[in-house]
C-alpha cells in the first residue's frame, strides 16, 4: 500500500516571495521520504476559505517540482475537462512526462466549480455535456498515447491530425476523479487506469463505491485489479500524537491500513503542517509502515 501528498494551498510563511521556495522544498522531502505521488488540485480560484487565497497554476507547479524531484509520480487531483482543450491537455501532460523521465498521471473529472469557470471566462456547460466531453477527453487521450494520428471526429471535439511528438517518456495513467455511480465509475471502468474517492465518515460508502466499479468493470471486460484504487483523506502527523486532531506515524499507519483491508491502494493526505521542517520524517515513517500492507483483492 503506498501513500501520496496532495498540496492544496499554497498560504505559507513567508508571503508570495517565499512560495515557491516552500513549495519546492515540500516537493523533495516528499520525494525523498518515500511517497508515491504529490499532487496539486486543478484549480484558479482558491476553494479551501475565500477564493483569494493563494492558488497556483497545476501544470505550471508541476512543471517546477518535476525539475526538483527525481521518482515521485506528478499528477493533478483532479483537472477539469472544461478548463484546457483535450488535444492541448494531452500535449501538456505529454511533456510533463518527458521533463520528469516518465512520472506524470493525468488526474481528470468532469469539473464542478462554476464561480472560477464565470470569473476567469471559461464556458460552463450543463453536467450531462461535460460528462460527454469527459468520455471524448479520454477517447483522445488514449488515442493520442497510443500514437494514433487519424482525425477525431466527436461531438464537441474535431482534432484534424492529434500529432503528440516527442511521445510519452511512460505512458501517463489516467486517473479519474469521483464516486458518481452511474457515470463516473463506469468511465473509470472503461478508460482509467486509477480512481479517487474520499475518506468520509461513513465506512460503509468506499466498499460500497468499489463493489459499484468492481460491477462496471465486469460490465465491459476489464479486470477491476487492474485499476488503482486511491482515497484522499487528511493527515495531522505529529511525533507525540498530543496535538488536538494529529496523530503518530504508528497511529496513522493503523488508520490507513485500514482503508487497504477495504481494497484502497493507495492514500493520498492532505496535511496542514506540510511545511512544517522534520515533518517529512514522521511521512517516511508511515511509508515504510504502509509499504507492507496489501490491499484486500490483491
Amino acid at each position: 500500500m503506498r501513500i501520496g501528498l496532495q498540496v492544496p494551498k499554497f498560504t505559507w510563511d513567508g508571503g508570495r516571495a517565499e512560495i515557491g521556495k516552500t513549495f519546492g522544498r515540500i516537493a523533495r522531502d516528499a520525494d525523498q521520504a518515500g511517497l508515491s505521488s504529490l499532487w496539486v488540485m486543478d484549480h484558479f480560484f482558491q476553494i479551501f476559505g475565500a477564493p483569494e487565497g493563494e492558488m497556483l497554476e497545476a501544470y505550471t507547479a508541476l512543471g517546477y517540482a518535476a525539475a526538483l524531484t527525481e521518482r515521485i509520480t506528478l499528477g493533478t487531483l483532479v483537472t477539469g475537462v472544461t478548463y484546457r482543450h483535450p488535444g492541448l491537455l494531452i500535449k501538456t501532460v505529454t511533456t510533463l512526462d518527458v521533463l520528469s523521465g516518465g512520472r506524470a498521471c493525468l488526474g481528470i473529472g468532469a469539473a464542478w466549480n462554476e464561480e472560477e469557470h464565470r470569473g476567469l471566462g471559461v464556458p460552463y456547460p450543463p453536467t450531462a455535456e461535460r460528462f460527454e466531453r469527459l468520455e471524448e477527453t479520454l477517447q483522445i487521450a488514449h488515442r493520442m498515447w497510443d500514437g494514433d494520428e487519424s482525425p477525431f471526429e466527436g461531438k464537441y471535439y474535431r482534432l484534424e491530425r492529434p500529432l503528440n511528438h516527442p511521445p510519452a517518456v511512460n505512458r501517463p495513467k489516467i486517473l479519474i476523479g469521483g464516486g458518481g455511480e452511474k457515470k463516473t465509475l463506469r468511465l473509470l471502468a472503461r478508460y482509467g487506469d486509477a480512481g479517487n474517492l474520499f475518506d468520509g465518515p461513513d465506512p460503509a460508502v468506499i466498499p460500497h463505491k468499489l463493489a459499484v466499479l468492481r460491477g462496471h468493470c465486469e460490465a465491459v471486460g476489464r479486470d477491476y485489479a487492474q485499476i488503482h484504487k486511491t482515497v484522499l483523506s487528511n493527515l495531522f502527523l505529529t511525533r507525540d500524537g498530543a496535538a488536538e486532531g494529529s496523530q503518530t506515524p504508528e497511529q496513522a499507519v493503523e488508520r490507513l491500513a485500514r482503508l487497504g483491508e477495504l481494497g484502497v491502494d493507495e492514500v493520498i493526505v492532505n496535511s496542514r503542517v506540510v511545511s512544517r521542517p522534520g515533518v517529512f520524517d514522521l511521512f517516511a515513517e508511515v511509508a515504510d509502515g504502509l509499504a507492507g500492507v496489501v490491499p484486500a483483492g490483491r
